[in-house]
């Protein structure tokens, strides 16, 4: 957290002269609404997480520019029985690469592109009675992708101030967990993500 937030200072420094150059840059902060998909995920539920991370917009026109990202994510699930009053949450967390096409229609934005996406680490918590009887945060990713690819879809409004509003879903293409190749379990779970976002454009729209 204390390398993104003087990430998001540098940006602030630097602002004037992205501005100057053409190329503007932002910030953005926003709520993760994370589940998963595939194999045996029926019973998966979504939980809330955090995104938030810097952009770039470079533009080839009033109507279309490119806008690469640099966010945080926490991805993941979690699993309720109400039956036990059970309780497990899985929460991932990723550093997000997005290379999104976006189409400016003066105030409404179209977003749409690839994403790839590194794994930090993650952590699993598990409660019974309101009680925490589990957790274990980790590092070691062994059994996990490290690297997961996806895409992205949203829409949003952009005001002339340089504040911004956004709702995108982020899809995972590959899966979180690796194969064993050995012949055991070959299962596909991918990372199934709603994201809201408020965003700042140095400079202005």
């Amino acid at each position: 957290m204390k390398k993104l937030i003087l990430t998001l200072a540098l940006a602030a420094g630097a602002a004037s002269l992205s501005h100057a150059q053409g190329v503007k840059l932002g910030v953005k902060v926003g709520a993760s609404y994370a589940s998963v998909a595939g194999d045996d995920t029926e019973d998966a539920k979504y939980k809330l997480g955090f995104n938030g991370g810097l952009t770039a917009n470079f533009g080839f026109s009033d109507l279309i520019s490119f806008q690469p990202e640099l966010l945080y994510s926490q991805k993941g699930f979690q699993f309720e029985d109400d039956d036990f009053d059970y309780k497990a949450k899985q929460t991932y967390h990723y550093v997000d690469v997005p290379l999104l096409l976006r189409i400016n229609a003066d105030g409404p934005f179209f977003e749409l592109g690839p994403q790839v996406g590194v794994l930090l680490g993650q952590k699993a918590k598990v409660t019974v009675d309101g009680e925490e009887v589990d957790s274990d945060s980790d590092s070691d990713l062994e059994g996990y992708n490290r690297v997961d690819f996806g895409y992205i879809a949203g829409v949003g409004y952009q005001l002339e101030s340089g504040l911004s509003v956004g709702v995108r879903y982020n899809g995972g293409i590959g899966n979180i967990f690796e194969n064993n190749d050995s012949g055991g379990d070959d299962s596909k779970v991918r990372n199934s993500v709603f994201q809201l976002q408020l965003g700042y454009v140095f400079g202005g729209n």
